[in-house]
């Protein structure tokens, strides 16, 4: 193990693979993995990009790979993409859309499924960002499947959330009602050169109006055309200006604290369910169920004595 960290931590492509693939399996592996990369961490920027599906999200990124690249940065990517519920299996294209930066040594790409996690992202997300950080990448982009309005997990991982909308999508008549759009900490209008592009910005802007009136930072819209290339250096030039608002103004440092807080909180509830599994077991968690069904045991009285044989144990 020992060896594989130390050829990670020297930009090993194979290395950091099998590292990601270690942390995707979870287990004792997983954390030793991430205990020995602990000390590395916390030097990478998270960016994270969302948006229903077809606003170009992969085109955008590997725009902006290309345009952090030509500034001497490292970029990992983390691709999730959606699962399929009766195989497990996930079709993994944005991979095939950022091919040309296969060969690149300053570029890692990881495609994920979501394996039926909610919210947009794999359980696994946030810990392969931080092997990609620890394995020295300036920015880490992680991509979420795109699925609608539940994509808000992603604020959970991210320093910088962009949101990618496309005018002809109804995404105009989501601004008012979709809790995604606070999210954002950058807005871009993609494929801004078809109609209702100009109007779908306005109405953005005069969302803003109203709902970021009383914040710091207020959101900017980029007008991008990601095929083409068009304004992405407008994008990363706003993500730049977004890194320095966080670091001057000490943002980062909240946000930071904020999902510390979040890990600890699932790193525990995935301790404490090894012990239930482990002192309770299987058969007579489902006598507590029985229990439960035929009104004989209250829900917070079967917790309290759970919690009590692990306390004991």
């Amino acid at each position: 193990m020992r060896d594989l960290i130390k050829r990670a931590l020297s930009a090993d492509p194979l290395a950091i693979a099998k590292l990601i693939t270690l942390v995707e399996n979870g287990g004792e592996e997983k954390i030793e993995v991430l205990r020995e990369l602990y000390p590395f961490m916390g030097k990478a920027h998270y960016i994270g990009i969302t948006g229903a599906p077809g606003v170009g999200k992969s085109t955008l990124i590997d725009k902006l790979i290309s345009q952090l690249r030509s500034e001497g940065s490292r970029v990992g990517v983390i691709a999730v993409d959606p699962s399929s519920p009766f195989t497990g299996g996930a079709f993994l294209g944005d991979r095939l859309r950022m091919q040309r930066h296969a060969t690149d040594p300053g570029v890692f790409i990881r495609s994920m499924g979501s394996r039926g996690a909610l919210g947009g992202l794999a359980k696994a997300t946030a810990d392969v960002s931080k092997v990609l950080d620890a394995c020295g990448f300036d920015y880490v982009i992680v991509e979420t499947v795109g699925a609608g309005q539940n994509e808000v997990d992603i604020i959970k991982t991210a320093d910088t959330v962009i949101l990618v909308l496309v005018p002809g999508l109804g995404d105009d008549v989501q601004i008012i009602k979709a809790g995604i759009m606070e999210i954002g900490d950058i807005f871009v209008i993609n494929k801004s050169d078809k109609d209702g592009a100009q109007r779908l910005a306005k109405e953005v802007e005069m969302w803003m109006e109203f709902g970021y009136k009383d914040k710091n930072w207020k959101p900017p819209v980029v007008m991008t055309i990601a095929e083409d290339g068009t304004g992405v250096d407008k994008l990363v030039a706003e993500i730049k200006r977004h890194v320095s608002y966080l670091r001057e103004s000490g943002e980062i440092k909240i946000r930071r604290k904020s999902r510390v807080l979040e890990e600890i909180n699932l790193a525990l509830e995935e301790v404490l369910q090894k012990h239930v599994n482990r002192v309770v077991g299987e058969e007579t968690l489902n006598n507590y169920v029985d229990l439960i069904l035929e009104g004989k045991l209250d829900l917070y009285t079967v917790v309290e004595e759970i919690v009590t044989k692990i306390i004991r144990t």
